[in-house]
């Protein structure tokens, strides 16, 4: 067998705890001296998922010092960052190249990635889309999700979940991110959250009242328990409200993935729930904007263009409800075309393992 070790950039929170309990021979470096050793005794540096080539650095190091074969899977690569508001010099972008070209392969998350890459000159060998790591969760935290389904009467496959997001997170709201305040930020996220949030909220209200499904409005990360407070839970009128639960605190992988396991389907302005949940073989409908890379797009590449809105173009906003309502109206042919997505990308999750093992 393989002998993983693991160079995280973050397992706080209970995260190291929840990967050994689910891979117990993993071996996670936390010291220099651990990724010194990782340095002589691994064959193959392996970068995961990513908004871009996150740990560009680091694999700069391996390469460097150890002059062994590396590859990249699943990334999303753009000349903008997915939390800048500008483009990225171009000489970062050409060191980012570099370290493609370098690669034994590097698996793209979205078709818009791969397509930019080859535009730019790339000369890598293996140059493909490879799904995000994340539809390959299978965290579950049973207990507690059928204690808060329990507790806000919430039924096996009678409800759908939203989930609320604003152009840029807030990470100055996070007290621990101790992160300055961004105006130019806040002043786009202001400016658009009514914009992006009108369809969600018009979508719930159907489904509530045409079809008698409840909907949890559920975070994906820590500023958005407040962002669904604020402009999806309580602008709902009195009849509605008594069927949607809005959940107050924030949740782990494990127990948001229990949940939405249970649920007919999700909808809202995020990308990793909908990921995990067609990882599970649940319907799941994604809007993006500009401001959130290319990633958005991976869906028309596992063939839910059906269930993609961009909310830059306005001709697309109209079709939200309709599809939305089609996840409570239809349930059994909306899985039937998250499995079928489901089975493409275990397809090529299957490829992207055949050309770690080539490495």
């Amino acid at each position: 067998g393989v002998e993983v070790r693991l160079w995280p950039s973050k397992v706080d929170n209970g995260v190291d705890e929840l990967l050994m309990a689910r891979f117990p021979k993993l071996k996670i470096l936390k010291s220099q001296a651990e990724i010194q050793t990782a340095f002589e005794e691994c064959d193959f540096l392996l970068h995961g998922s990513g908004p871009s080539l996150v740990a560009q650095r680091d694999v700069i190091r391996w390469s460097e010092a150890t002059g062994k074969p590396y590859g990249i899977g699943g990334i999303t690569f753009s000349t903008r960052g997915s939390t800048s508001t500008r483009d990225a010099a171009d000489e970062a972008v050409q060191a980012t190249l570099r370290v493609f070209n370098g690669a034994r392969f590097v698996f793209f998350r979205d078709s818009v990635s791969l397509a930019l890459a080859k535009s730019l000159g790339c000369t890598c060998p293996v140059m493909e889309f490879g799904p995000d790591g994340a539809f390959a969760t299978d965290l579950r935290e049973e207990e507690k999700a059928l204690a808060f389904l329990k507790e806000h009467g919430l039924e096996e496959g009678g409800f759908l979940c939203c989930i609320p997001r604003l152009r840029y997170t807030p990470y100055w709201v996070i007290p621990e991110k101790k992160a300055k305040p961004d105006p130019e930020k806040h002043a786009r996220n202001e400016a658009m959250k009514e914009h992006d949030h009108a369809q969600l909220r018009q979508a719930i209200i159907e489904v509530v009242r045409q079809t008698g499904m409840k909907v949890l409005v559920c975070p994906e990360d820590k500023t958005q328990m407040a962002v669904g407070k604020e402009m999806l839970y309580d602008p709902l009128p009195e009849d509605v409200k008594k069927r949607v639960a809005w959940r107050p605190g924030y949740w782990l992988t494990g127990e948001a993935l229990s949940t939405y396991a249970r649920s007919a389907g999700l909808f809202g302005n995020e990308m990793h729930s909908p990921i995990m949940c067609i990882g599970a073989g649940i319907p799941a409908i994604v809007c993006r904007w500009a401001e959130q890379t290319s990633k958005g797009f991976m869906w028309r590449d596992i063939g839910l263009d059906e269930w993609l809105f961009d909310l830059d173009d306005e001709a697309q906003l109209p079709g939200i409800v309709p599809a939305v309502l089609t996840l409570a109206k239809d349930p059994v042919a909306a899985k039937a075309k998250a499995a079928k997505a489901r089975a493409y990308v275990a397809q090529r999750q299957a490829r992207m393992m055949q050309a770690v093992g080539k490495g």
